[in-house]
């Protein structure tokens, strides 16, 4: 009886391993199964190749890609050469006396609206007084200081080398005094002690726009000097916890670049395609555009050893500047339809892949705020779809408790055909919120009078001069509310009166 039970334990240990390993076999034939059902991770989009080297290509094919690439990078190019022709400066001024241009690792502040015969950037406002300053902000970090602005808006445009923010700093997002130090992706020092925050940038080249508002009146112009001196940008090495001021009235006057009329030529087509090589290697692709990245490096190559090639691209660039990028100029084609013949796009200075907005608003408008800072609203045409134009008068008619509506302010802006100010005896080119002498109509009301010859004297506090050319009108909503966000309010007519 102990035999057989001694026969049977080793039985049942026998029958347990062969179990066991019948089991394991299986699941390992499960496993081997799994692991052939499921492909291979796909591989990083860097690690995928382009087309090779040397393959042949045909000139119709490097005009398509050409075009395109100037497309994409006609924005980045226009604010790469802006900076460059910044940097020649040895110290923050103004250029013509009447633009801020400084240097890399500074920024420089006007002291009052930007003037009107200013031909380095199309649209400018008079409802803020402006700051600019360009940075690479890889090989030196630098801190930018905000004062109390206590109850008057402020918003500090802090964009990359895209044109996209990337940033927060302003009266819509609470923003406290203090230092915010600026770094690029690649900079790995040590923040000191005292800095407020820390702003990130995905590219070395960053542009700081600061805009803060002023109305109309002697004593504004007055109370915000104190405000405009504590706004000064400095490299990230010199910080010492204390706020520095600058008195921007004595800041010099450098020479202002050659014009033809309208704004300076910051993109030269024939120069484009020398260019492109300096963004696609300072400035990285976004996660998706890698492929884009290797596809314009290949034509690139390929024109740098065939001579026809290079010519290609030239005439590609001259014809697509030409075709394609001049029509972006039109503000009918800039944006969308929001009504009453009224465009706007809704992701300024958000940009991501959306390049026909990007280089739209580069060429028409240059530096956008985002929508959630500043929304921007345009129109070239009257209610009838007619081109504004002096031979007629308009009106501009707000009904009552139906102005613009913001947190912050608003202005209604007359550009000339060149999308810059129109010379007129009141100076004036633009009214909002920062006009006080306008007055309402009796029903509560706001007329606004567009046209060339005064609307008479008891009209005339509503009057914006217009040339007797071709124009345009902007309205820019600063901090707005939900209703301009989700186009809930619309502008109204540009209503002909003769």
């Amino acid at each position: 009886m102990r035999r057989a039970s001694i026969y049977l334990t080793a039985a049942a240990s026998v029958f347990a391993i062969v179990l066991t390993s019948c089991q394991q076999k299986a699941a390992d034939e499960q496993s081997s199964a799994q692991q052939n059902s499921n492909p291979p991770a796909a591989p990083a989009a860097a690690q995928i190749a382009g087309t090779p080297t040397g393959t042949v290509m045909t000139p119709e094919y490097v005009a398509s890609v050409g075009r395109f690439a100037y497309i994409w990078g006609w924005p980045l190019v226009n604010n790469l050469n802006r900076s460059l022709a910044a940097q020649q400066q040895p110290s923050p001024g103004l250029v013509g006396g009447v633009a801020p241009v400084s240097p890399p690792g500074h920024i420089s502040m006007l002291t009052d609206y930007i003037s009107a015969d200013q031909h380095m950037i199309t649209c400018p406002n008079q409802d803020t007084v402006y700051g600019s300053g360009y940075q690479h902000v890889n090989t030196q970090p630098v801190v930018i200081q905000v004062p109390d602005f206590g109850k008057r808006f402020f918003v500090y445009q802090i964009a990359d080398a895209r044109t996209d923010s990337f940033a927060n700093i302003g009266s819509q997002y609470g923003t406290k005094p203090g230092f915010y130090a600026i770094v690029g992706s690649s900079w790995k020092g040590t923040i000191p002690s005292g800095i407020t925050a820390v702003l990130h940038s995905p590219t070395d080249l960053v542009v700081i726009l600061p805009r803060v508002f002023q109305d109309d009146t002697a004593e504004d112009k007055a109370a915000i000097q104190p405000l405009l001196s504590q706004v000064v940008l400095y490299p990230l090495s010199e910080f010492d916890g204390k706020m520095k001021t600058m008195d921007w009235k004595s800041i010099p006057t450098y020479p202002e670049p050659a014009s033809a009329g309208g704004e300076i030529k910051w993109v030269i087509p024939e120069k484009f395609f020398d260019e492109l090589p300096i963004i696609l290697k300072q400035i990285p692709p976004m996660t998706g555009e890698e492929s884009l990245y290797a596809t314009f490096q290949s034509v690139l190559d390929a024109a740098a050893k065939d001579p026809k090639l290079k010519q290609t691209l030239v005439q590609t660039a001259v014809a697509t500047e030409k075709e394609v990028i001049g029509p972006l100029f039109e503000f009918h084609n800039n944006g969308r339809p929001i009504g009453n013949g009224w465009n706007s796009p809704p992701n300024g200075a958000n940009w991501g892949f959306d390049y026909l907005s990007r280089t739209a608003t580069a060429r028409s408008n240059m530096y956008d705020n985002a929508p959630q800072e500043t929304r921007y609203i345009y129109t070239d045409f009257d209610s009838s779809g007619q081109r504004l134009g002096g031979a007629h008068g308009y009106t501009v008619t707000f009904p009552a408790g139906q102005t613009p509506p913001v947190n912050g302010f608003w202005s209604l802006t007359l550009y000339n055909k060149e999308h810059l100010f129109a010379p007129n005896a009141l100076k004036r080119f633009s009214l909002g919120t920062k006009s006080k002498s306008m007055k309402q109509n009796p029903d509560g009301s706001l007329t606004i009078y567009v046209q060339n010859t005064s609307p008479g004297a008891d009209k005339q506090d509503n009057w914006l001069p217009a040339p007797k050319d071709n124009f345009s009108l902007y309205i820019r909503a600063y901090w707005p509310k939900e209703e301009v966000t989700n186009g809930q309010w619309i502008p109204p007519l540009v209503k002909v009166t003769r």
